[in-house]
């Protein structure tokens, strides 16, 4: 029984109970439950910017071929636009086909100052913006920020840096690898705290937008699910079909990253430990440097379906009649926003408004609607983000030839 409660997953699932009975029974408790996942978060948050930075650098240090930084990232950003169109395109698919929102009347009655909050913040996103933000202002702001793009941008450039030192740079390298591991050690005392990050973020879900919020729209939470899985399994599974590795077995090797995901519901306190899970199955260091902190902004698979998903089902609920045209317009619009919104808090509903105020036939407070469910449907969302980055690794190591296979087959036999 003792090991048993010792159990991460025990734990979780106890704390997400516990959390929604807090949550119905004592309401109070909400500013505080809401602060105790916070805290959990930011833990974690303070972890990612330092933990992106030396893995980058020491993988492209220890490149001898500078070229191939170009050509992962190449590889990398082709495959994000492809799969996350195919993400788009599944989303709008199932929503028209099951019609979550059809026959729902519903009034917005949520927090309108934080819908005007999203709208301003939409009307102000372009592409312009996007591109002259991921350059920092300065060294140390990017990490201040803990803004992912920027510590990207300087990681690369301090790689390229410290690889032109040849063996001057090795003492260096010594010592960032050593850091490195400082901080992975860190996270892994940080990752004992999971349960009370989940118990915090769904205490304060429960008590601030009640059980019954979840009743009229359980049919959109059901849809993304199933959509979620069919993509994980379908999508996803035949790409590792291709690349001659085995889903179930990869799932199970992250399935502790996995669990985090759902505890927190942030796919962010997994990006450290799938770090190095990827390097353990098999993948060079200087792919996953590139592409695991590339995708958290461009591969963001589960966050698209939904985008897409809750779109249509607002034009269902507001009866508004989507032409095939219009919906090809939502999709296209979906794919270049989704990009614009990377690294910006509270995004999803950033890209959302922006769709809504650029297709103007939906009505743009209805993300209202969504706001109290968003963090039910975001466990679905950052698990699925996570998988879809891994699988992605997996298959640009692969087409650099940079795949351990006697690596990938220890790591899943365990």
């Amino acid at each position: 029984m003792k090991r048993l409660f010792s159990n991460l997953t025990v734990q979780v699932l106890i704390a997400i109970i516990v959390g929604v009975l807090v949550g119905i029974y004592y309401p109070a408790f909400g500013p505080i439950a809401q602060r105790i996942s916070k805290m959990f978060i930011s833990l974690i948050s303070m972890l990612i910017a330092p933990i992106i930075f030396f893995t980058i650098v020491l993988g492209i240090a220890g490149m001898n071929d500078m070229k191939k930084v170009g050509r992962v990232g190449g590889k990398a950003l082709l495959y994000f636009e492809v799969v996350t169109t195919f993400a788009l395109i599944i989303g709008v698919t199932v929503a028209n086909l099951v019609k979550p929102g059809a026959g729902l009347k519903m009034q917005v009655t949520t927090d309108a100052a934080k819908v005007a909050q999203y709208q301003q913040q939409a009307s102000e996103m372009n592409l312009g913006d996007f591109f002259s933000h991921i350059i920092p202002g300065n060294f140390v702001d990017a990490f201040a920020k803990g803004d992912i793009l920027q510590v990207l941008v300087l990681a690369v450039l301090f790689g390229f840096g410290l690889s032109r030192m040849g063996s001057n740079g090795h003492s260096l390298i010594h010592t960032f690898e050593k850091l490195s591991k400082v901080f992975f050690n860190i996270l892994t005392m940080v990752m004992k705290l999971a349960p009370l990050g989940a118990f915090g973020g769904i205490a304060y879900t429960v008590s601030t937008h009640g059980i019954k919020t979840l009743k009229p729209l359980a049919m959109l939470m059901g849809s993304v699910y199933v959509t979620m899985a069919l993509f994980i399994f379908v999508v996803l599974n035949l790409i590792c079909y291709l690349c001659k590795v085995s889903l179930w077995k990869y799932l199970k090797f992250i399935r502790r990253e996995i669990l985090i995901v759902f505890g927190t519901s942030s796919s962010e306190s997994a990006l450290p430990g799938m770090m190095e899970k990827m390097e353990s199955i098999g993948c060079a260091r200087s792919v996953v440097g590139l592409v695991i902190p590339t995708g958290y902004s461009f591969n963001l698979d589960g966050t698209t379906i939904y985008l897409s998903m809750a779109t249509i089902f607002l034009a269902q609920v507001f009866h508004v009649p989507l032409s095939l045209g219009q919906e090809l317009a939502i999709i296209g619009i979906l794919i270049v926003t989704s990009k614009g919104a990377a690294g910006v808090t509270g995004s999803g509903f950033i890209v959302l408004t922006s769709t809504l105020a650029a297709i103007k036939v939906i009505p743009v407070e209805g993300v209202a609607l969504l706001l109290g469910v968003d963090r039910f449907m975001s466990e679905a969302r950052a698990i699925t983000n996570v998988i879809g980055n891994g699988v992605a690794t997996i298959a640009v190591s692969i087409s650099e030839k940079s795949f351990d296979r006697s690596k990938y087959a220890a790591a899943v036999s365990k």
